[in-house]
């Protein structure tokens, strides 16, 4: 019963962590460039394709939950939710980096919720996150029960 209440209480307090950090929206904000083309400079032609972002940077990234069930998972990074999921369970798509978040760094992460262990004993289910098809962070669920975060830095 106890480690029940333990795992509820992480699970509860990674959470409202995610939450408080990962309010805003799915993609990341341009940023500003203020500079002016040189008056020798002739405007681009126009085009169909979408404009690339200056200075930005793009990511691969792909959250994995393993495990056989269902739970809750909680991510944020490359888009954001917090559902119940059929294990295993995995999402990828593009985090696009401003100039500013190559200098900070950009958060992706992802929360597991519990599942029944090997020894009939509730534990986070193991996670882990890949950038450009690089393990970057991973839990087996039992000895690191926070989940799996990374910053993506330049």
């Amino acid at each position: 019963m106890r480690s029940t209440k333990t795992g509820m209480m992480t699970l509860c307090a990674a959470t409202a962590a995610v939450l408080l950090t990962g309010c805003g929206s799915d993609k990341p904000k341009p940023a500003v460039d203020d500079a002016k083309p040189a008056a020798s400079q002739s405007p681009a032609p126009a085009s169909s394709a979408p404009a690339a972002k200056t200075g930005g940077a793009t990511h691969e990234v792909t959250l994995e939950v393993g495990g056989t069930g269902k739970t809750a998972v909680m991510y944020s990074g490359i888009g954001s939710g917090f559902e119940t999921q059929t294990l295993p369970w995995t999402k990828s798509g593009t985090a696009e980096l401003t100039a500013a978040e190559q200098k900070v760094g950009y958060l992706v992460n992802v929360v597991p919720g519990l599942i029944t262990g090997a020894d009939g004993k509730l534990v986070s289910a193991p996670c882990s996150i890949k950038v450009d098809g690089k393990v970057v962070s991973e839990s087996d669920g039992i000895k690191n029960s926070k989940g799996c975060s990374y910053i993506i830095k330049q």
